[in-house]
């Protein structure tokens, strides 16, 4: 599918599928490719002359290789980007030829940011004026994305934080699903601070490029500054996921040692029933007991409390709790 857009009075315009070969290219400010087919594919080839090549291909480069002049003079950027699904987030790699009067951009799935920057373009329209403004705004609003997703990982780790420090610690399914819910937050910390990096690589290429204006340079040391924010952010997330890991690993040990306490406990209580049981089994000739005609009850007795006395003496110090 393709999109092409003009800019009338500041505004974003998609034209008609019919009209795209009608629309002369020095109009042409943004065409946004997705999922292309077969027939699209030579579309573009044919009317501007450029490599469609597919993003997941495009991935595969050296990292150094990611910003390169084609024979046209267009600079060519590959990028990541966020993509929120419900609570979950991955990253699509979007690939943009960034020519004098147009930016063509190449992905397999759609982008809500891209949607909230045409949103934002018609609420506040003079904004864009060249295609690296469309450019600089996307990303941008990725890091908006980013910061956005770091706010729910930090709620997430709250909620978990309330749970495992609160009165359901000790609960061993309590316990596994809060690691579970930490492990998928810290994958998706890692995504992000992952995304962050690549948008930082992608925002220095494009200044050493010295193709940026004074206001557009401004905007990407802003968003750059914003990058740098989001980092630490990151870091601190790191730390908190770190130290919720450690209290749940130190709680399931306390548990198993509860449990080993009660096994010593009840195995040194049951010590002196077996001694008794095994001084009344000696088959020696002379025990007085065996004449009695209560010694039998008088040694379930004494077994018995036995028994008794070390758990009170137990309980009473508190070892049973």
């Amino acid at each position: 599918m393709i999109h092409v857009y003009t800019l009338q009075d500041g505004r974003l315009t998609r034209a008609a599928e019919a009209l795209h070969d009608a629309v002369p290219d020095q109009d042409i400010v943004w065409i946004d490719a997705l999922d292309l087919d077969g027939d699209e594919e030579r579309w573009l080839q044919r009317r501007f002359r450029i490599d469609v090549e597919a993003p997941d291909d495009d991935a595969d480069i050296e990292a150094s290789a990611r910003v390169f002049v084609d024979a046209q003079g267009n600079l060519n950027l590959r990028a990541d980007f966020l993509i929120g699904r419900g609570h979950e987030y991955v990253t699509e790699a979007l690939r943009f030829v960034i020519g004098p009067h147009m930016l063509i951009s190449l992905h397999d799935d759609e982008l809500p940011i891209m949607r909230l920057l045409r949103m934002r373009n018609r609420a506040q329209p003079g904004k864009l004026a060249q295609p690296t403004d469309i450019l600089i705004e996307l990303f941008a609003l990725d890091v908006e994305q980013s910061a956005d997703a770091l706010e729910h990982i930090y709620t997430e780790l709250e909620s978990v934080s309330a749970r495992v420090l609160g009165e359901q610690r000790g609960s061993d399914d309590a316990a596994a699903d809060s690691i579970t819910r930490i492990a998928r937050n810290e994958d998706l910390n890692g995504t992000i601070r992952r995304n962050l990096m690549d948008t930082r690589r992608a925002l220095s290429w494009l200044m050493r490029e010295h193709r940026l204006g004074k206001a557009q340079t401004d905007k990407v040391k802003q968003i750059l500054r914003d990058i740098e924010s989001l980092d630490g952010h990151t870091a601190f997330i790191f730390d908190k996921i770190n130290f919720l890991m450690d209290a749940i690993i130190g709680f399931i040990n306390l548990n198993q040692s509860k449990v080993v306490k009660i096994f010593s406990v009840a195995s040194v209580a049951m010590l002196p029933p077996t001694l008794i049981a095994s001084v009344y089994g000696m088959n020696f000739a002379h025990m007085p007991e065996l004449g009695w005609r209560w010694g039998y009850p008088f040694s379930l007795g004494l077994m018995a409390l036995s028994v008794a006395l070390p758990f009170w003496y137990f309980r009473r110090k508190g070892w049973l709790k």
